[in-house]
Parts: C-alpha cells; structure tokens; sequence
C-alpha cells in the first residue's frame, strides 16, 4: 500500500527527477525498511481514522471474515488510483508519525470509513472539527447502509490491538 507509494516517489528520485511537487522541505521521522536497494518505505498512521487491522477479523451471518486484509486491500487499491498528496500532522501514534493523505483530492481515511473498513478516532482531530464531523458522518452512513463491518460485528480496532476479540476468531 504505502509501498507502491513511495516506489513512484523513489524512482523519480532515482532518475534524477525534482521533488515531489507541493513537497515543502518537510522531514519525517519513523522507522523505515527497505523496499529494494533504492527504494525506502516510512511507515505512517492515518490522522483520525482507524482501520481494522491486517489480521483482524469482523464477523457476518455468525462466521467470521478477514475485515482487516479488506481494509488493507481497499487501501491500496484507493492509493493505486491516482496522485496521493500526504500532508503530516506534526504528531504521533504507536512510534508512527502520523498524516493525512487524500488522493485525486479524496481523504484516504474518509473514504474507508464510508466503506465500513475504519472507525473514526475524532479524539486525534480535535483540531480540526470539519474533518472530524465529515469522518462522524461518513460512519453514520456506512452504519446505515450496513456497509463493510457495520453489516454484522467487529471489534473497535483499538480494543482488538489491546488483545479483545470475537468468539469466532478463536478458531483462526
């Protein structure tokens, strides 16, 4: 997901090619790994939603489904469907610096709460009060449409990361 990313941004890069543009200079600090011998992925955390994580599960008609690869697969598809800009926070969460990220000028974090594969995390907007009433409503919908995770159970990411899980996972 992040990879592809920063692959397009590494290989201009590469080729000797400018800056991204909009990019002012900014640093960003995280723990970062190697892609390839000239490519480096960062890892970051999306500011005010929080999607379930890569092995979690969510469950539906009383079996269990992996609603986190979901949520990571809708990411990267979104990420792959045109330019992402990424606009850091300044903050911080789990050891990740944290940003927003909007491709073809759709909010990334927006987009996966609509589809039921996030959860708002307003209590890390509360700078920024449009954003979190749009990510509220956003939820709201996805609850009412009973898109995603809203269509049977899950487990709030965050108390699924603090080791709570559904009666079903325990046979994964």
């Amino acid at each position: 997901m992040r990879g592809a990313l920063l692959l397009g941004i590494a290989a201009l890069a590469a080729c000797g090619a400018g800056a991204p543009q909009g990019h002012d200079g900014a640093t960003i600090t995280g723990e970062g790994r190697a892609i390839d011998g000239d490519t480096v992925s960062v890892d970051f955390r999306l500011s005010g939603a929080d999607a379930f994580e890569r092995k979690q599960m969510c469950s539906k008609d009383g079996a269990c489904y992996p609603c986190g690869k979901f949520a990571q697969d809708s990411a990267s598809r979104i990420l792959k469907s045109g330019v992402a800009t990424i606009r850091m926070t300044g903050a911080s969460s789990y050891g990740r610096p944290i940003a927003i990220v909007t491709v073809d000028g759709y909010d990334l974090g927006e987009q996966l709460i609509l589809q039921g594969l996030a959860v708002p995390a307003t209590q890390y907007l509360r700078g920024d009060p449009q954003r979190a009433a749009r990510y509220v409503a956003a939820a709201e919908q996805a609850r009412s449409a009973g898109r995603g995770a809203y269509a049977g159970e899950f487990i709030d990411p965050a108390r699924w990361r603090r080791g709570e899980r559904l009666a079903c996972e325990a046979r994964y």
